[in-house]
C-alpha cells in the first residue's frame, strides 16, 4: 500500500530539513547535497560496476534504494536522502527512447527538433519502478531524515526532448519555442501533466519534500522565462498543492539570476535553491523575507578545500542567519569530491561532533 503524505501535526518529533521547508529556522541548520548519491562514492562505484549501466541501476529498485541511503550510511549527520533517479524518466514514459552513452552522457530519440511528438507512445509503467524505490527508501529511512523526490522542470526536461541531449545554449529548444510557440506549448503541457503525476506518484509512495529542478532555466530572455519557466512551475506547485499539501516543493533555477524574486514570488514554491552564482547577501536582501533558501556553496570550493572552503561557508551561513536556511551547494557534488573534504564540509556547517 502507498504510504500518505503526512500531516504536519502528526509527523515524527523531528524533521529539521522539513520544519525549515514549512518556514522554522534551525541552528544548525540542516543540509543535504546535490547528487549526494553517485558518483563521488566508492561504494557507489563499487555497486554501479557489479548491477551494469546507469539506467539498470535506476529501473532496479534494490540498487537505487541501496544508493540513494549510501550517502546518509557513510555521512548520518546530512538531514535528506534524495531519491536516486535521472530527470530524463520523464520523457522516457512519454515515449522517447532513452540511453547512456558512456563519457558523452543521455541521449534521447527521436528527437523533435519540430515538435514532431504526436506519434510518440507513451509508457506510464515506465515510471512504477521509480515509485518502488521511494518505498523502499522511505521504510528504511531514519524517522528523523527526510526523503526527498525530484522531477526535471518542463523547460528542462523540453531542452532534452527537442535536441535528443544535453546542450550548451539549448538553441534548438530555444529556437522551436520562438518560431512555433503553440506546438512547443503543446509539447510544454505533455511533459507538464506527466511531471505532475510523477511528482504525486512520488509523495503517494512517502516523498516528504520535492525539488523541481530546472538546470537550463539561465538560457532564456525575461519574457521567455516568464512563459516557459513560471508559468509552468506555478501551475505545477499549484496542482501539487491541491493533491498533497503537507508535501513541500522547493524550486531550482539554475541561472535565473536577477528573475530569481519573480520566480520566488509568482510560483508560490516553498523554498528556493540557489546556485552558486547568486550572492547569499543579494538574495537575502532580495527574496520574500520569510521564504526558506537553500544552498549555495561551489562545488567546487568543496574540491579545492583550505581557508578558501571556510570562508564561503561562513559567508553563506551568515548571509542566512535570520530566515530559514538549508545548506546545499550550488550545483551537483563533483565526481572528484574527496570524501574527506565533505566530512569537513558537515562539520563547518554542523559544528564540532
Amino acid at each position: 500500500m502507498a504510504s500518505k503524505p503526512a500531516d504536519p501535526a502528526n509527523s515524527p518529533a523531528d524533521k529539521p530539513l522539513l520544519s525549515v521547508l514549512r518556514g522554522g529556522r534551525r541552528d544548525p541548520v540542516p543540509m543535504w547535497m546535490m547528487r549526494q548519491a553517485g558518483r563521488y562514492l566508492p561504494e557507489y562505484r563499487e555497486l554501479r560496476a557489479s548491477q551494469g549501466g546507469f539506467l539498470d541501476l535506476v529501473y532496479n529498485s534494490d540498487a537505487a534504494a541501496e544508493i540513494t541511503l549510501q550517502p546518509l550510511k557513510r555521512f548520518p549527520r546530512l538531514d535528506a536522502a534524495i531519491l536516486f533517479s535521472d530527470i530524463l524518466i520523464v520523457p522516457f514514459a512519454i515515449g522517447q527512447n532513452l540511453t547512456f552513452v558512456a563519457g558523452e552522457g543521455p541521449r534521447l530519440t527521436p528527437t523533435l527538433l519540430a515538435g514532431e511528438f504526436d506519434e510518440l507512445t507513451a509508457y506510464p509503467a515506465r515510471l512504477d519502478p521509480i515509485y518502488e524505490t521511494v518505498r523502499k527508501v522511505r521504510g528504511a529511512l531514519p524517522p528523523e531524515k527526510t526523503l526527498i523526490g525530484f522531477a526535471g522542470s518542463p523547460w528542462t526536461v523540453a531542452t532534452y526532448m527537442v535536441a535528443g541531449q544535453g546542450s550548451r545554449d539549448q538553441a534548438d529548444t530555444r529556437r522551436l519555442a520562438y518560431a512555433d510557440p503553440a506546438r512547443f506549448g503543446e509539447l510544454m503541457a505533455r511533459i507538464e501533466q506527466v511531471t505532475l503525476e510523477y511528482l504525486s506518484g512520488q509523495a503517494e509512495a512517502g516523498a516528504e519534500a520535492l525539488q523541481l529542478f530546472d538546470s537550463w532555466a539561465g538560457s532564456l530572455s525575461p519574457e521567455q522565462f516568464e512563459l516557459w519557466v513560471i508559468a509552468p512551475t506555478a501551475r505545477l506547485v499549484a496542482a501539487l498543492k491541491q493533491r498533497h499539501p503537507y508535501v513541500p516543493v522547493i524550486g531550482f533555477p539554475k541561472g535565473a539570476g536577477g528573475k530569481l524574486a519573480a520566480y520566488a514570488r509568482e510560483t508560490r514554491i516553498d523554498a528556493v535553491g540557489l546556485d552558486e552564482t547568486v550572492d547569499p547577501l543579494w538574495a537575502a536582501r532580495e527574496l520574500p523575507e520569510a521564504l526558506p533558501v537553500q544552498g549555495n556553496l561551489d562545488p567546487l570550493a568543496l574540491v579545492a578545500s583550505g581557508a578558501g572552503l571556510d570562508t564561503a561557508v561562513n559567508r553563506i551561513l551568515d548571509a542566512f542567519a535570520g530566515r530559514p536556511h538549508i545548506f546545499n551547494l550550488g550545483h551537483g557534488i563533483l565526481q572528484d569530491t574527496p570524501i574527506a573534504e565533505v566530512e569537513r564540509l558537515i562539520e563547518l556547517v554542523k559544528g564540532g561532533k
